[in-house]
């Protein structure tokens, strides 16, 4: 086994340069959630010109792509985020993601024949809210995989993603323009409505457990200060620990933007952007696989606490989880007190120390791989 991790660090290590430019590309030309034309275009080059049988617009979706090697037994799966955030560019590292993702694949295509491996690679678009992996299971991705995985940017590293489930919602509100001054009588105020849902969320966080999370912005709340808002628009996130927790929770949120649309007269309409985020199930075998893995590499995790909370965000990997065994490590890349979705980490997403984090993620990854292949892995 120890030839094995060799030779595929080897190549993960002969391909680096590469692998830091693919995620700098990525990093300045951030595209969002299903409009990643670009980097699904970008993103399986590499794996391409190493050999991959590359599907563009896999499985029906125009941003998601599907490559391949090998024909062991084994297969391994890696996925690939990288949409970036509305506003704040790439902010949770979906670059380094990508690149680590691809990186591990060069990784493990080296030992393919020799561990008995097929080595899959899923570009997976709109992780941050679209559910793009939820879209590509209920198309027959993932199908018999032996082991799925990722690393995922942060600011220490953190073996076991322990994420909520989440629900994504848009919320509208439709009521009656009117001049504000003139005629105010006249109008049925959808901002307004907007005010008392949230004010009701307020005062519901009371009596929620204190897991759960309730959040959201208004998008988009009228146009003229002497018109009264006829349309107000926004985007509201309900977690849970679980599915199970969401589904009991959630109708109580919902009860809130329907108190908005009772006291103004307006009417609501909720929307679902996606299938709930399911909680992550890790694999443990896996799990501690990485962990052995990433120390050799001299990687250090973090204790529980403030810095190490970014293994509790939300991800459409964990309906991965429910279906085939993976994990979703942490990758610090030295931010403090920069933390995910702050302009101030998508400036630390690039340079030297993510670019060691990109690498020791890539080849940790591989390293795993290669351990699922043997039969004590799969124990």
């Amino acid at each position: 086994m120890t030839a094995l991790k060799d030779a595929a660090r080897a190549n993960v290590d002969r391909h680096a340069e590469e692998l830091i430019r693919l995620s700098e590309r990525l990093h300045a030309d951030p595209e969002t959630a299903w409009e990643e034309h670009r980097a699904a275009a970008t993103v399986p080059e590499l794996l391409d010109r190493a050999g991959f049988a590359v599907t563009s617009r896999y499985l029906g979706l125009d941003t998601a792509f599907y490559a391949s090697f090998g024909s062991g037994p084994a297969r391994i799966a890696l996925c690939a985020e990288y949409d970036a955030l509305p506003g704040l560019g790439h902010a949770c590292g979906h670059n380094l993601i990508a690149a680590s993702s691809v990186g591990a694949a060069l990784g493990l295509a080296a030992v393919a024949d020799d561990a008995g491996l097929t080595v899959e690679v899923y570009g997976t678009p709109a992780e941050e809210g679209g559910g793009g992996k939820i879209e590509l299971l209920d198309r027959g991705a993932f199908a018999d995989v032996d082991l799925a995985m990722m690393a995922h940017p942060a600011p220490v590293d953190v073996a076991e993603a322990r994420p909520f489930a989440v629900s994504h919602s848009k919320i509208s509100y439709t009521g009656r323009s009117a001049h504000a001054a003139a005629y105010p009588e006249a109008g049925i105020n959808a901002a307004d409505a907007f005010t008392v849902a949230q004010v009701a969320i307020g005062l519901l966080r009371q009596q929620l457990p204190a897991s759960a999370r309730v959040h959201g912005v208004v998008t988009h709340a009228g146009d003229a200060p002497n018109a009264i808002p006829e349309h107000a628009t926004g985007r509201w996130y309900v977690r849970a620990e679980t599915l199970a927790e969401l589904a009991e929770l959630e109708p109580r949120v919902m009860r809130a933007f329907e108190a908005g649309a009772l006291a103004t007269g307006c009417e609501l309409s909720v929307e679902p952007e996606s299938k709930p985020y399911a909680e992550f199930r890790a694999d443990e075998t896996a799990l501690d696989a990485y962990r052995a893995n990433a120390l050799t590499l001299g990687r250090e995790f973090a204790p529980a606490g403030t810095a190490s909370r970014m293994n509790r965000a939300s991800t459409d990997m964990g309906n991965v989880s429910q279906v085939v065994p993976a994990i979703h490590p942490y990758l610090g890349i030295g931010s403090l007190p920069a933390t995910n979705h702050q302009r101030e980490f998508a400036a630390h997403c690039v340079g030297g120390t993510a670019e060691r984090a990109l690498l020791d993620g890539a080849i940790a990854l591989a390293w795993t791989g290669v351990d699922r292949a043997t039969p004590e892995g799969r124990s």
